[in-house]
């Protein structure tokens, strides 16, 4: 009997589809599919890829309302983000079509007059995915886009809160030209799943966007193979508002940031700092603000800020409110959720912390929803060092409007993405990754295609 699991509605409770698990004999013909799949994708021309990638670009365009409804109904995500997210990954297959033209090699003066050096680029071979629910489509676009374009084969693996967003654009894949064998979804046990991709010497890539711990037991299990690895890792992004800093810039941008998707991005601001003598002026505009953010289901108009994905998500937020009170932290608004059981939806009012401090697990732990703690500090090098105090680097905001002080915000802070006075700085077209514990690797711009690419060396002697 075929094995099957439900994907829900995390603002309603209502079952939005129901799908089969794949076997772990399935998974591993779709392996051994996209491997022979591979041999004749390498050798179209560039041009060929470039054109079906921009037909796959055309169709997801297309079918934006469709993508975006599938993407609120499994994620939660207001409509209107979730037609945002679509934008944004389809600007990934954009990109990278484009890109696909320009896998430049290059010759190499050589040594000898008797010699020449020429470096090649080829792609890497079956390209295996792993990805989140919170961002279903960009997450599998930035990956599957470059990795296609480069000549890869790729087989994903979705979230199983949201994969039906994955099987929506593989359908428009196909229906653009891309073979099957080229590009297959599974679904099933993340850590099953994992396992086999890890294990199969026919995977040569392993890219990830998910927690720490996983991206770091991934890299070890592709230890025996020697594969190529990608890996989008946890963060928990601060924020340093100077004293100079615009206070109503900084608040709308600190709110884009941080209550995006009810906080639910690897990116969104966790830890805010704020100066000393601006930190009243700044606490009492953001709570005003964030306080009339509407919370509802995602497919009803208005709606800012939708559910949290399950249970866990809600204790964890809830859990670390609640720790914040007790150490002596004022709740400015929100500080309180509804939960109900009996359907599985699970609401937090989005909540703004003053007075935090180091002891709190809100200020140590990755935070996953709509829940912002700030914590005043008197010199810029204090708050630079608690930033960077933690293992992860993903990203990082500040605010300044002095030239000076933002060049060296941007050389002292340890993260890998950074926004002067810019709280979404994501772009297809630049690099996005994280630095210490927060991954290897970039996706995004030139070098989002590099990650798909080995580099030959060719030297030719005996000439004449």
């Amino acid at each position: 009997m075929t094995q099957t699991f439900e994907i829900k509605n995390p603002a309603t409770g209502e079952v939005v589809d129901t799908l089969p698990v794949n076997t772990k004999e399935e998974v591993q013909a779709a392996i051994e599919a996209c491997h022979e799949g591979f041999k004749a994708w390498r050798k179209t021309d560039a041009h060929h890829r470039s054109g079906i990638i921009k037909e796959w670009f055309r169709l997801i365009n297309e079918h934006k309302d469709e993508l975006a409804e599938i993407i609120t109904k499994e994620s939660g995500k207001p409509l209107h983000e979730a037609l945002g997210e679509v934008a944004y990954a389809n600007a990934y297959i954009e990109w990278y079509a484009e890109e696909a033209k320009r896998i430049y090699g290059r010759t190499v003066p050589a040594n000898s007059p008797n010699k020449n050096i020429i470096i090649k680029k080829q792609p890497v071979g079956l390209v295996a995915g792993i990805t989140p629910w919170n961002f279903p489509a960009a997450m599998l676009t930035r990956k599957v886009a470059p990795a296609l374009a480069a000549g890869c084969s790729f087989i994903i693996k979705p979230a199983a809160e949201t994969p039906l967003t994955t099987m929506k654009l593989v359908e428009l894949a196909y229906e653009a030209g891309v073979p099957e064998n080229v590009f297959k979804a599974v679904n099933g046990s993340g850590r099953e799943i994992g396992s086999i991709f890890t294990d199969s010497p026919l995977v040569r890539k392993i890219t990830f966007t998910g927690s720490t711990p996983v991206g770091k037991s991934l890299i070890k299990n592709s230890a025996d193979t020697v594969k190529h690895v990608s890996m989008e890792l946890g963060g928990h992004a601060p924020i340093i508002v100077c004293r100079d800093a615009d206070i109503d810039i900084a608040v709308d941008q600190t709110i884009a940031s941080k209550f995006r998707n009810a906080g639910q991005t690897c990116i969104c601001a966790n830890r805010l700092f704020v100066h000393e003598s601006i930190v009243d002026e700044f606490s009492r505009k953001l709570s005003e603000k964030v306080s009339g953010l509407k919370v509802g289901n995602g497919l009803e108009e208005g709606t800012q800020v939708g559910p949290l994905i399950n249970k866990q998500a809600y204790e964890k937020v809830s859990g670390q409110a609640e720790n914040a009170r007790q150490l002596g932290a004022e709740i400015l608004c929100g500080g309180e959720g509804r939960a109900d059981e009996e359907k599985g939806t699970y609401f937090y009012k989005p909540t703004v912390i003053k007075n935090a401090t180091q002891e709190m697990e809100i200020m140590n732990e990755e935070t996953f929803g709509p829940l912002i703690p700030i914590q005043p500090f008197s010199k810029v090098d204090e708050a630079v060092a608690l930033a960077n105090s933690l293992p992860f680097g993903l990203a990082a905001y500040y605010f300044t409007n002095d030239y000076k002080m933002g060049l060296y915000l941007s050389e002292q802070l340890e993260f890998g993405v950074i926004g002067w006075n810019d709280g979404a700085p994501s772009a297809a077209h630049a690099p996005f990754g994280g630095l210490k514990e927060s991954g290897l690797g970039k996706e995004g711009g030139p070098e989002g295609i590099e990650a798909y690419l080995d580099t030959k060396y060719l030297s030719i002697g005996n000439l004449i």
